[in-house]
């Protein structure tokens, strides 16, 4: 499965800030930036995700998905400490 169709579903779905998708193979990577995970618990936000991929996790088309989720006060923390 295609990086930027991962990212358009997702950032359709949530309304996201930004979504990041890298794969390695058959495993992806997820970085989602948006206001709707404020508040949310991990496992919310996970599901969050999860949520509007379940049809292509359900055929086999997308199988290993590495998830990290931020609000965007979050993110410019993270990009600021961490790249």
């Amino acid at each position: 499965m295609e990086c930027n169709v991962i990212e358009q579903i997702l950032t359709e779905a949530l309304s996201l800030t930004e979504a990041h998708v890298t794969s390695d193979g058959s495993h992806y990577k997820v970085v989602a930036v948006g206001e709707c995970f404020d508040g949310m618990s991990r496992v919310k936000q996970q599901q969050a995700i999860y949520s509007p991929l379940a049809e292509q996790i359900a055929s086999g088309e997308l199988h290993a998905l590495t998830i990290k989720t931020f609000t965007p006060t979050q993110w410019k923390r993270e990009k600021l400490f961490n790249m």
